[in-house]
């Protein structure tokens, strides 16, 4: 029996633990968190049945993957990198609108987010660029070029509906860069140009967007600040979604202090709720199940789970989920150093740091350190096509983690 559990669950242990873990925190505070969807579907158990569904599905798919080698991940390259962007520019024109912005498209009756498709498909290519272009001294000064080439228009297709995610998917693919030795001046040059283009961004966003916060009688909650669409032209179309992200901007940096019987519980409904189910923790948690914030967050599943988990399982609980995502950074460097070729270190640490940056911005939105983006907790927020392309680059590091086991060990 263990023989055949050890054939099945293939790969480093300890990967699958933390994913175990992670899987397990998810059931629980995903069934505490979605009160919300049983209130409206009539169905107490429905919602957390399709989940865990997914999440079996999801458990699936990961043993599909890690049994795929390394070398087969190259083959599929161009064609994924190809589909992300059809279906990035697809979505812009048939994509299913939530909350202003078109980010999901269905395929044979499946909602699917490209978005995800091309952070992975993105996060291969830069993996291949970089172990092709190795030199003793660093990766070959065309290897940034390249790079460059790939990642600007896919990023900007991102942004177009999806700000944060095109910043994250811009974060990791530095990091990789720097892990992969590109030269430093090539990354020098590169931040003075980010930092020139950020500045172009938000003032346009503050030119062309509406702070909504300030309008009397609208609910302007987190998640829903967008104001009916206005005739702006060319620029008010690439940036329509510009009323949001000014919104979250002139919040974030407002540092008037606001008195508990003057704040706006309509207006601020998440951040404030999210606040409140930290504080009301009162350190040890409430205990699972007992969240009482979950029926006024909105996105109480999704975006602001983490609130919940501090709200239920106390510092101790959050604690615990903050070093699960560490374990899982640091195991992949491991087995990435073990790595005799660059590529599959360079592709495992990729997909790491795309699943641990994801978790540090959504559980930095949680406590207020950085502006609402909208970025779900990594295997552990409710989702569809997340969840199971989460389940994928696990699968891919542990598929990893087997190649660089067996170069140990014939050493």
């Amino acid at each position: 029996m263990e023989k055949k559990l050890n054939n099945l669950f293939k790969g480093d242990k300890i990967i699958w633990m933390v994913f175990f873990f992670l899987c397990v925190i998810s059931i629980i505070e995903v069934f505490s968190a979605s009160s919300g969807l049983t209130y409206k579907s009539n169905n107490y158990i429905m919602p957390i049945i399709k989940h865990s569904g997914t999440l079996i599905f999801g458990t699936l798919i990961v043993v599909a993957t890690l049994n795929i080698p390394c070398r087969y991940f190259k083959l599929m390259t161009p064609m994924l990198l190809l589909v992300s962007f059809v279906m990035l520019v697809l979505v812009l024109f048939i994509g299913e609108k939530t909350n202003g912005a078109s980010r999901q498209m269905s395929i044979l009756g499946m909602s699917m987010q490209p978005s995800e498709i091309a952070k992975g498909s993105l996060v291969l290519a830069v993996a291949q660029i970089l172990s092709a272009m190795q030199q003793e001294n660093g990766a070959a000064r065309k290897a940034f070029k390249y790079i460059l080439c790939l990642t600007a228009p896919m990023a900007f297709l991102i942004m177009i509906e999806n700000l944060s995610t095109a910043v994250l998917l811009c974060f990791v693919i530095f990091l990789m860069m720097i892990i992969g030795r590109v030269p430093a001046k090539q990354l020098g040059k590169l931040m003075g140009w980010v930092a020139l283009a950020v500045f172009t961004v938000v003032m346009l966003v503050m030119l062309v967007g509406h702070d909504t916060s300030k309008d009397k009688g609208t609910l302007a909650k987190t998640e829903q600040v967008e104001t009916k669409p206005k005739e702006r032209g060319t620029l008010g179309k690439i940036f329509h979604r510009a009323d949001t992200w000014k919104t979250r901007m002139v919040k974030f940096n407002d540092d008037n202090e606001v008195s508990p019987d003057e704040y706006d519980l309509d207006k601020d409904a998440q951040v404030a709720h999210a606040n409140i189910a930290i504080v009301s923790s009162n350190y040890i948690g409430k205990g699972p199940g007992n969240s009482d914030e979950r029926d006024f967050l909105a996105q109480a599943f999704s975006d602001f789970i983490y609130a919940i988990i501090i709200e239920e399982l106390g510092l101790l609980g959050a604690g615990g989920v903050v070093m699960l995502y560490v374990i899982l950074l640091f195991r992949t460097a491991i087995i990435a150093s073990r790595c005799e070729n660059n590529f599959p270190a360079f592709l495992a640490m990729g997909l790491a740091l795309l699943l641990v940056a994801q978790a540090t911005f959504n559980m930095a939105v949680a406590v207020g350190f950085v502006p609402v983006t909208g970025q779900p907790l990594p295997l552990i927020s409710k989702g569809g096509t997340s969840t199971v392309i989460n389940c994928v680059y696990i699968g891919a590091i542990l598929s990893v983690s087997r190649s660089a086991k067996k170069k140990t060990a014939a050493v």
